[in-house]
């Protein structure tokens, strides 16, 4: 396990307690849900109630593969190869971490947003930057050929080495959260029942909903049964 702050540890404990004591449904039965318009919101949204029944996409070492593929985050060749030099056990265990992490993370954006970020809050972060700090990156000049015509461009690649290395993608997502967004606008779905988070880039920052599909249409539905009930009462 990564040697992460006290904080971070106590968050990884109760995970790894939390999990044994709640039955989710299987997240292989529904894609992972995207509505957050951030990275590294979606990831806090890896856990959710799409329809009755909670779902973790991180569930365990398998599921943050799939989770990471289907966001983007790490390039399928680095996936399957990482798949293919580690043993079930390491991903799990990653995983783990990869949902204290998320759990930790939710608590500083649940406590912070709609409102500005201030100077003390980074005090806050320690445990993301030690994270960031284990990251290996580089860059690497490639050509890009479009239209026959060729263009250099210089890319940020990392070099995954272990099966650790699959949360440093997390944690830069989660870094570009706090330094790239507006915690103004960053807000909780005010379905019922709904635990997504987004953040808000509407023209006039009305969006109420994770999804007007979803939460926004189960509002819908009961202000009908309502006005329905009203109507009958009078």
């Amino acid at each position: 396990m990564c040697n992460l702050s006290r904080a971070f540890l106590v968050v990884t404990m109760s995970s790894s307690i939390w999990q044994i004591d709640h039955k989710k449904m299987d997240y292989r039965q529904i894609p992972a849900i995207f509505v957050a318009d951030a990275p590294g919101l979606d990831f806090l949204n890896s856990i959710a109630t799409p329809v009755d029944e909670e779902v973790d996409w991180i569930g365990d070492g398998e599921g943050l593969l799939s989770w990471l593929e289907q966001a983007g985050m790490v390039p399928p060749a680095a996936l399957a190869a990482l798949r293919a030099q580690s043993t079930p056990a390491e991903l799990d265990a990653v995983a783990q971490q990869a949902r204290a992490l998320r759990e930790w993370f939710r608590g500083f954006v649940r406590t912070r947003k709609g409102r500005p970020l201030a100077a003390v809050d980074v005090g806050e972060l320690a445990p993301l930057n030690e994270l960031l700090a284990r990251d290996d990156r580089y860059e690497e000049i490639v050509a890009d050929v479009t239209a026959g015509v060729s263009r250099f461009e210089l890319r940020a690649q990392r070099r995954w080495k272990s099966a650790e290395s699959l949360l440093l993608p997390i944690a830069e997502a989660l870094a570009r959260l706090v330094c790239d967004e507006d915690f103004t606008q960053v807000k909780a779905c005010e379905g019922p029942r709904c635990t997504l988070l987004f953040a808000d880039h509407t023209r006039g920052h009305a969006r109420r909903w994770c999804s007007m599909a979803i939460c926004g249409n189960r509002a819908k539905v009961a202000a009908h049964r309502k006005r329905l009930k009203e109507q009958e009462a009078h």
